[in-house]
């Protein structure tokens, strides 16, 4: 099935570029959660309509996802979690986790889908996190992790 993206998607593309998809891909995933629409005949200005607005977008974005780098790279981020006697989670840090610990410490919001952990965090300790703020912008903070 042909669609359109309305959101980027990871592994399939950006905004704005029409694919080919299995049919419940699209019918079950993409479409209900508003990531694409059904490409038509019409649907080339839909297309075009989508690449201005993320055109004027991005070069919009590029300076303000500059200045949240530079806030969250600057940020101390400690999240409290349960654990055992030798440091071991109940379970692990999730990205939402993250999150809510940026915006505990007066953190500007992030989207949890802009945050990507290398490898599930199950112990206690510092660890890389990398949020993508743009296009061509990513920020790299250390959360620490504490047993509450």
């Amino acid at each position: 099935m042909k669609i359109i993206l309305t959101h980027e998607v990871p592994g399939l593309g950006s905004a704005g570029e029409v694919v080919e998809v299995k049919d419940g891909y699209a019918r079950n995933f993409l479409v209900p959660r508003g990531f694409a629409i059904r490409w038509t005949k019409g649907g080339q200005k839909d297309v075009d309509a989508i690449r201005r607005a993320r055109k004027i977008h991005a070069i919009q974005t590029l300076e303000a996802a500059n200045e949240v780098k530079a806030k969250l790279e600057g940020l101390q981020v400690k999240l409290a979690v349960r654990s055992g006697d030798a440091g071991r989670l109940f379970g692990s840090v999730t990205q939402a986790d993250v999150v809510e610990a940026i915006k505990a410490a007066s953190g500007p919001a992030v989207d949890k889908r802009a945050v990507a952990i290398a490898s599930p965090i199950k112990t206690v300790g510092t660890h890389k996190v990398s949020v993508k703020l743009h296009s061509d912008v990513q920020a790299n903070l250390d959360v620490n992790v504490v047993a509450a």
